[in-house]
């Protein structure tokens, strides 16, 4: 094969393909760009690989995962430097900052381009002044950075000293939900939901950021004007026990529904009339992406990516963090007169105009043919 026809090698450098957002991200550019062109790859420096990774690797992605050390593990630089030599890897698609740092290090004067994603940033954010003064000089070993959302540009900005100029915003995009109408109709009998009952719900997995606790006392303010409304919480965590005793002490039981995790929740999504998002903090939430992929308004708390995904008054509402007043205002809001079905559409439009899969994938093949 001569140079001008030989395929470009990318090697997706993560902590491991459990399910989640950005190892979605990863499933959906390599599902949604591979071609004779273009062969994906993936390395985790965690175990165990997660299911996700099982899958791709079923579909006949080659995956390399290992097993990191405690603290900086130096040996991990030579192993991932020892398999782009080897495998003649010509992209570094790193996701995530520890994937950076390794990565980088390791492709440092090799042929191998490297580029950073940032998929997020945790709650409360910060950086140190170690990293502040080794990230410039990852920078100039990184041919692309790119950033999930504006506000994790920003943050990038300010807590790891990489300048402004450098990042790109690409926002996640995902392949529409696909929904079995019969399945969703027998979840309904099952839950006995009962016609004309509004449905709120939400899918996340049970942990202090999701902040399940604003979300459940604004509930509790929505039902004395909204008596025939439902609150569905899908997902599983470490909040449960906390949650439950919340749900109890606001006497709200016979109007929360909980079903656990499921890790096919579409059915649980086509239910519901409004997808609320409570968070403390959101990069760009995959399941908010794929609540407007079936066209449901939504009201979301003022972080992260949130109002850059929802546009207040469009698709849905926009509330300020931790405010459970405002955020049963927005809720109302929507319930009153049914607004809620007006905005319908326009999340659904809004999704395939910005966040369809393939948009997300033309971008980042833009970077690798580069």
């Amino acid at each position: 094969m001569s140079q001008q026809n030989k395929p470009t090698r990318v090697m997706h450098l993560t902590y491991d393909m459990r399910i989640g957002g950005t190892e979605m991200v990863i499933k959906n550019i390599i599902e949604g760009s591979a071609s004779e062109s273009l062969i994906h790859s993936i390395y985790c420096i965690e175990e165990p690989l997660g299911p996700w990774g099982q899958e791709l690797q079923q579909n006949g992605v080659q995956i390399t995962s290992c097993n990191r050390q405690p603290g900086f593990d130096s040996n991990l630089i030579g192993e991932i430097r020892k398999h782009l030599k080897q495998h003649k890897i010509d992209v570094l698609h790193c996701h995530q900052y520890t994937p950076w740092v390794y990565g980088c290090i390791a492709a440092m004067f090799t042929k191998t381009k490297v580029i950073f994603t940032e998929h997020g940033r945790f709650y409360p954010d910060f950086g140190t002044w170690k990293r502040k003064l080794v990230n410039p000089i990852l920078c100039k070993f990184t041919n692309h950075i790119t950033a999930i959302s504006k506000a994790t540009k920003e943050a990038l900005v300010e807590h790891e000293n990489i300048p402004r100029g450098r990042i790109e915003v690409i926002y996640n995009g995902i392949k529409p939900v696909e929904v079995n109408e019969e399945e969703v109709t027998v979840l309904r009998k099952k839950l006995a939901i009962l016609p004309g009952t509004k449905v709120l719900g939400t899918i996340a997995r049970l942990d202090p950021i999701k902040n399940h606790k604003m979300m459940l006392d604004a509930f509790a303010m929505v039902l004395k004007e909204h008596p025939d409304t439902v609150l569905i919480i899908v997902g599983d965590g470490e909040e449960r026990d906390n949650i439950e005793k919340q749900i109890a002490k606001l006497g709200i039981q016979d109007k929360v529904i909980m079903p656990g995790y499921d890790p096919k929740p579409a059915k649980y999504l086509a239910l519901m009339d409004i997808f609320l998002l409570s968070s403390l903090s959101e990069g760009t939430s995959m399941t908010l992406l794929e609540a407007m992929s079936l066209g449901k308004s939504c009201v979301v708390t003022d972080v992260g990516g949130n109002p850059e995904v929802i546009k207040q008054g469009f698709n849905g509402e926009v509330s300020p963090s931790n405010e459970p007043a405002e955020f049963r205002n927005r809720i109302q809001y929507l319930l009153s007169f049914e607004r809620y079905l007006i905005f319908s559409r326009n999340a659904y439009v809004d999704f395939e105009n910005r966040f369809f899969s393939a948009k997300m994938c033309s971008n980042y093949k833009q970077k690798y043919d580069d």
